[in-house]
């Protein structure tokens, strides 16, 4: 998707789909991280750290209960 910025006030603005912003479950309300590497501009919604750790419990529980399939499978 190519996109150009739009004129907003002094500053310039990225207008996002509602479909995109559907996706990734983001709407006006949510803080988004905007960062770079020098080159490209990354945007990605910043997220509560009790959700991360409920994921991080949640990965660490089915590799340990699945961790043999997963090898077999990686192979």
């Amino acid at each position: 998707m190519i996109k150009k910025l739009t004129k907003h006030g002094n500053s310039l603005a990225l207008v996002i789909e509602k479909g995109v912003l559907d996706i990734l479950n983001i709407d006006d309300k949510t803080p988004l991280n905007i960062s770079t590497d020098g080159k490209v501009l990354i945007i990605s919604p910043v997220r509560d750290e009790a959700r991360r750790k409920e994921f991080e419990e949640a990965l660490e529980k089915t590799n340990r209960k699945f961790s043999r399939a997963l090898r077999n499978l990686a192979r």
